[in-house]
């Protein structure tokens, strides 16, 4: 029933208490453990359908069964703690039955001669337990141990004992330590789910049929497509895979070849580099692994050792290619020394999570995270729910003591390597910590951030500002020193009046002008030269880079862009309008974004291929907001009408065109964002909507819910000037917040800033506080006062005045995430931060 190896004989077990009397408390007989268990018995559950039983990780460190005091999973709850939390565990729930889960690992042993066969590796006991990064090797073996631990004695049970057990406490610790990992129990088609070895790979057949493959110029062989490649393990030829979500597509060719000749395996031919490889089975339906991939890549010709990926995706020779992107961002060649102890802690990767690192990594490098979740850590542990693994400020304090406390990050001591040779036993250094528990939690419910692909690090990075918001309520709020107001300046271009409004943001987005390049000439002339070699269909010459100044991203920003369908308020029609968009308040910490993607003529998102010098002092002052000018005439201070066409009066809103919409969706945009599209461009096609979601993507609400009209209520409709009553949310959701003790004011400015949404105006509400005196002085009478711009105003936090700290306008570079790769919707992330004058 068990794998598990012990040091004493099963006859021989007996239950005894931790002492440091060398056993002056004595043993009892086994024979006593049935009565011994007796009172604990309602508290001992066997794990049910739905229970995550966490053995691999502690709820409130990176304490695990490889760790000094081992991993303590309670018997009731099925969460695991470290030595040094289980007491508060116990103290908090009282319960008092633990199995105690500890791993030694010990250098095998081989003959004098060496031909000794090595003993069994025992490595997946705890099958969700990540093996140490340095012990993968056939040199190692591992020496589990399983306890149940009464407390508050400590009292130790050695398992197994399955004689003298209860039946019910041996079948709850067998259920325990045979349960699927937390996370693939939790979301068995999410993240953690691993790729396995294919049935096919030691066993494939590769005709000899001379084909060797080029290291660039790849085409599909029956359509001449040149993207999402596929090259046949078989018999070599290369083709196009399906259409997929991400922008890459095709025309199933790869899978036709497959149906006429039943050869499995396909590998991505974009994807070979000297440490992997995207490898397809068709007949198990699944991406696969290859062990023996070098073998059958270098059947044609393709020989990964001697490969490297370059800035452009393709692969080429190291000896003939320049120094790539990606050694040049990870400092590839040069004399690194490893740093250890606080704030020098790794994040181990957790499959496509480097945009979860690198952000991470960033934030606690931050003060104000750092004293809000780790300066208060003891307060946030104590006040934690009864399941920490579900609360962000318990996860957010864990990580952050993860990575600054050092505790995960100690180089070896020579005494104790010395003594561990001497024992043959291997103490495991800690090598970085896995935040399994973190990543289920934050990206829970969300379809991309819980799936195993690449994300952006700039949409996380917002994700996660969004649930500090969420969950700061009453605590010090440290995603404030983002926070900075933006004015946007709105002209008619007919009347020449002018609107401000400030919105609240917590980036900078810069624009990269591809026109303002300092070396136009180099890239005409190497443009020329790549439709060249196209058109001959030879290899494409070395890419050119951009340079980029990073004062022309500046200069770009600040330019009035265009306001598509712009109302005119002063002329009550459509007209021409031009916005601009200056800092009304500045962040402590500003944070940036070089927008280096566009859209091709396939609407494929694509990476610009550009170099900008990020300066390491700027001063944005000359961005500062000035707000209404002498000789400036404002907008009247009026709505868009609502026109409801006269056939659709009294009838149920127009129904959207969903094939639009997925279409949308499968490049990777919201859906919700989707259906406002297609719903704003009237069902006039995928390709309308697509102009409108580039027109609108920047919008604060762009992937909120689409707010349609009721049209079976047209007499609270107007065909002339709206009023503020037109905007007036429902008064069942308004009763709904006042039932709950909320003022009616407030319960109206929340429903306003959430488009009526019940549960995110609670959000907006607990994210408010300080606008809760206000709407109690406010009266129900100033519900119908032309007020919308006050309210914009008054959704401003406590910021519309910014204070000395926030108007700081010079700020000094100490950390940046870069991306590697060609591809928006893959690659690699890594961060440089700044430390102690590194």
């Amino acid at each position: 029933m068990y794998d598990l190896r012990v040091t004493e004989s099963p006859i021989d077990i007996a239950m005894t208490r931790r002492s440091d009397s060398g056993g002056s408390e004595g043993a009892k007989m086994a024979a006593d453990l049935g009565e011994l268990l007796v009172p604990y018995m309602p508290t001992i559950r066997v794990p049910r359908t739905g229970d995550r039983v966490f053995r691999s990780e502690c709820a409130f460190s990176y304490d695990s069964p490889e760790s000094d005091g081992g991993l303590y999973v309670c018997m009731n709850t099925f969460l695991g703690f470290g030595r040094e939390h289980v007491e508060r565990h116990y103290r908090k729930t009282g319960q008092s039955v633990y199995m105690h889960l500890k791993r030694t690992a010990r250098e095998v042993t081989t003959g004098a001669a060496g031909g000794a066969v090595p003993r069994r590796r025992n490595g997946k006991v705890f099958l969700d337990l990540e093996l140490s990064h340095d012990l993968h090797g056939d040199d190692f073996e591992y020496e589990d141990e399983a306890k149940l631990v009464i407390f508050p004695d400590h009292y130790e049970i050695p398992l197994p004992n399955i004689e003298e057990l209860p039946a019910l406490v041996t079948i709850a610790c067998d259920a325990v330590l045979n349960a699927a990992s937390a996370y693939k129990h939790h979301e068995p088609d999410s993240w953690e789910e691993e790729i396995q070895v294919s049935k096919h790979a030691r066993s494939l057949r590769q005709q000899d049929s001379g084909v060797r493959i080029p290291p660039s110029g790849w085409r599909c062989s029956k359509c001449e497509m040149r993207e999402n490649l596929w090259l046949n393990l078989t018999d070599g030829s290369v083709l196009c895979g399906r259409w997929f979500f991400d922008g890459s597509g095709g025309n199933g060719h790869a899978l036709e070849h497959y149906r006429e000749t039943s050869f499995p395996l396909a590998v991505k031919l974009d994807t070979i580099t000297p440490d992997r490889a995207d490898v397809y089975s068709f007949d198990e339906e699944e991406a696969v692994l290859d062990p023996h991939i070098s073998e059958h890549l270098a059947h044609f010709g393709i020989d990964i050792l001697q490969m490297q990926r370059t800035e452009n995706g393709h692969t080429e020779n190291h000896a003939q290619s320049r120094a790539s992107e990606w050694e040049v961002v990870q400092e590839a060649g040069l004399k690194l020394k490893s740093v250890y102890g606080s704030g020098y802690t790794g994040i181990r990767n957790l499959g496509n999570s480097c945009y979860l690192s690198t952000t991470m990594q960033v934030l606690f490098s931050i003060p104000e995270f750092q004293r809000a979740y780790v300066g208060n850590l003891q307060r946030i542990f104590d006040y934690s729910p009864l399941d920490p693994s579900q609360d962000f400020a318990t996860q957010m304090a864990k990580l952050g003591h993860g990575l600054l406390s050092g505790q995960y990050s100690k180089p070896p001591a020579k005494s104790e390597l010395i003594e561990q040779v001497m024992r043959e036993e291997h103490k495991l250094q800690p090598k970085g910590i896995s935040p399994k528990m973190f990543k289920a939690l934050v990206s829970r419910g969300h379809p991309e951030f819980s799936s195993s692909r690449q994300q952006d690090a700039q949409e996380f990075f917002l994700h996660v500002v969004n649930l500090v918001e969420r969950n700061s309520a009453a605590s010090e709020n440290p995603s404030d020193v983002f926070r900075f107001l933006v004015e946007e300046r709105v002209q008619c271009c007919q009347t020449r009046k002018v609107r401000y409004a400030q919105r609240v943001d917590y980036l900078m987005q810069l624009p990269a002008p591809i026109e303002a390049a300092t070396n136009r000439e180099e890239l005409l002339a190497y443009e020329a030269r790549r439709k060249d070699a196209e058109e001959n269909m030879m290899a494409p010459p070395e890419s050119v880079r951009a340079r980029i100044p990073f004062t022309a991203c500046l200069q770009a920003f600040t330019e009035p862009e265009n306001v598509p369908d712009f109302w005119s308020s002063a002329l009550q029609a459509k007209s021409a309008g031009v916005k601009t968009s200056r800092f009304a308040s500045f962040p402590e910490c500003l944070v940036v974004q070089i927008k280096k993607f566009t859209f091709g003529e396939d609407w494929v998102p694509k990476k610009l291929n550009i170099s900008i010098d990020v300066p390491d002092f700027l001063d944005l002052s000359r961005l500062r907001a000035t707000g209404l000018q002498a000789g400036e005439e404002e907008l009247p201070d009026l709505t868009p009408p609502i026109v409801i066409p006269e056939d659709a009066r009294g009838t149920v809103p127009p129904e959207i065109d969903e094939s639009s919409v997925m279409q949308l969706a499968e490049m990777g945009f919201p859906l919700e964002a989707c259906r406002k599209a297609v719903y704003y461009t009237g069902n006039m096609g995928a390709e309308m909507a697509f102009n409108w979601i580039i027109a609108h993507m920047e919008e604060p609400d762009f992937a909120e819910p689409l707010p349609v009209p009721s049209y079976a209520e047209p007499e609270l409709l107007r065909t002339s000037a709206a009023s503020p009553l037109d905007n007036q949310p429902p008064e069942e959701s308004i009763s709904i917040l006042t039932s709950m003790g909320f003022p009616r004011q407030q319960a109206i400015r929340a429903l306003k800033g959430s488009n009526n949404n019940l549960e995110r105006a609670l959000d907006w509400i607990f994210t408010h506080p300080d606008l809760e005196d206000d709407s109690e002085a406010m009266s129900d009478a100033g519900d119908t006062e032309p007020n919308d711009h006050a309210f914009s105003n008054a959704n401003l936090h406590s910021d519309s005045t910014p204070s000395p700290d926030q108007d700081a306008s010079g700020y000094e570079l100490f950390a940046f995430i870069s991306h590697m790769g060609e591809s928006t919707m893959s690659g690699h992330y890594v961060c440089h931060i700044k430390k102690e004058g590194r």
